[in-house]
């Protein structure tokens, strides 16, 4: 390829083809050839992300060759950058093939890839992959409390109301990802967001790493991490071979991570259960990460212990993985309010903690609001408090005629925040239970009624200064 000469590109994703002008010239002192982005067309629309697996052909036939590299970035709009690549294989002359690319080149400044900081990270050694893993979680800026994943209870209505009350991050409810792949009407109502709905974790379950691929590279624009389930202990997982299931099969596991680690312009995260055997979970931690996993978060129980009541989770063991591994990690379970938080983040160290079960109750935890069955174990609390919820279901309603989301969901969250209520006013939940088909009228009537018997039962707020993100050192 001649210094200046033209050159077209022909890129092939799965997303579809997209055509390019570009026009090589010299680098510096460099023997290698930079191109400039002179015009671009997309079906993917306006912005052009990371391109890796280009092949570079001269317009005209004219030398013959066709060139493979992989290119950090380009933007759409006129911008020089250097073919940075970890080979310049040339199909023919065969005497070029396997060629060293120039290490002295300079990387792209770019808002975007300033933003996801260069995904995928598919060559990285060990040590660079767990520094791009911090500084991505730096740039969400360290998010310490967070929605944990729930099936059909982790939607964006509710997702919202608690970032209003002190949650940082969330993720979605578990998503199928055949089903996601497959099926527009399932990834319409199973999955919506908005510009306020960040940071946020997309989290599939899969067993195939090509369908999960398809899955992941539907929603990798709209989020900060793909998270892969990995702990889900219920029938219908063990059924589908995925979620906690999956710890039977590591290779499959591994070759899940792997796929997304190699193929995403964000980065990759898993949620796991414990092994048995802690040494059988720290060598399952350090796999994900070595697969290219850029952040764990870890459920401190067993497969087998379903219950979280009966069942406490092992802060021990997550301390253990903490230290194991070099990449961010969540703890998840015991999280009832904000002294679990802080006795959590104290003794296993880890970067946030997730809560799941105890939101459903009380979405305000991260606030410092506390349901009366924990008040025994706090001091300093107002008991006089004014956030009750009632008042939360109404706000969480009135995000749903924002944000719609699918009957099932919203009558779930009524039964969850309204329960203590409705075993002092059994026959409202009996005509709750009655409506085959609900309605916004129907349930803020509802709340009305409650209210308008007089029962009341009131959140308390925590006196003492509440926890801030930063409060403890990454």
């Amino acid at each position: 390829m001649k210094v200046g000469k033209r050159v077209g590109i022909a890129l092939k994703r799965e997303v579809g083809w997209c055509g390019m002008g570009l026009v090589g010239k010299p680098m510096g002192k460099s023997k290698w050839v930079g191109v400039e982005l002179i015009s671009y067309s997309s079906e993917k629309g306006p912005t052009l992300l990371p391109i890796f697996g280009l092949v570079l052909k001269p317009s005209d036939g004219g030398d013959g060759l066709s060139r493979k590299t992989h290119c950090i970035l380009m933007k759409p709009k006129p911008y020089s950058f250097p073919l940075l690549n970890r080979y310049f294989c040339a199909q023919s002359p065969p005497l070029m093939a396997q060629t060293p690319a120039c290490l002295d080149a300079e990387q792209p400044h770019d808002d975007y890839h300033q933003q996801h900081l260069g995904f995928p990270a598919r060559s990285l050694s060990g040590e660079s992959r767990a520094e791009r893993a911090w500084a991505h979680w730096a740039k969400l800026g360290r998010p310490r409390f967070i929605v944990a994943p729930m099936v059909d209870n982790s939607e964006l209505p509710f997702r919202m109301l608690c970032r209003k009350y002190g949650a940082q991050g969330a993720y979605t409810p578990m998503l199928h990802s055949r089903i996601f792949s497959e099926t527009e009407k399932y990834r319409n109502e199973e999955f919506t967001t908005c510009k306020e709905d960040r940071p946020l974790f997309v989290q599939f379950c899969a067993n195939d790493p090509d369908v999960l691929l398809e899955a992941a590279r539907k929603v990798e624009r709209h989020c900060d991490y793909v998270d892969i389930n990995l702990g889900c202990p219920q029938r219908i997982a063990k059924r589908g071979n995925y979620g906690a299931f999956l710890m039977d099969n590591l290779p499959v596991v591994k070759s899940l991570v792997e796929k997304l680690a190699g193929n995403l312009e964000v980065p990759v995260s898993c949620k796991i259960r414990l092994f048995p055997n802690l040494e059988d979970t720290l060598k399952y931690a350090r796999m994900l990460e070595e697969a290219g996993c850029m952040l764990l978060a870890v459920h401190g129980r067993t497969r087998d212990e379903k219950d979280g009541k009966k069942f406490r989770a092992d802060w021990k063991a997550i301390r253990a993985v903490k230290n194991a591994v070099r990449i961010p990690v969540l703890a998840n379970g015991n999280i009832r309010h904000m002294d679990d938080v802080r006795n959590c983040l104290e003794e296993t160290e880890v970067e946030g903690v997730l809560s799941a079960e105890t939101l459903l109750e009380n979405p305000a935890i991260f606030a410092g609001f506390r349901t009366a069955e924990w008040m025994s174990e706090s001091e300093g609390t107002n008991v006089d408090g004014k956030l009750d919820q009632a008042d939360l279901l109404i706000e969480y309603l009135k995000l749903c005629e924002k944000y719609p989301v699918p009957w099932r969901m919203i009558r779930s969250h009524v039964h969850k925040l309204l329960g203590d209520w409705f075993s002092l006013q059994p026959h409202i939940r009996e005509e709750l239970n009655k409506q085959s088909k609900l309605t916004f009228e129907f349930l803020y009537d509802m709340v009305d009624r409650l209210r308008g018997t007089g029962t009341r039962i009131p959140l308390y707020k925590e006196t003492r200064v509440e926890l801030k993100s930063d409060s403890y050192s990454a």
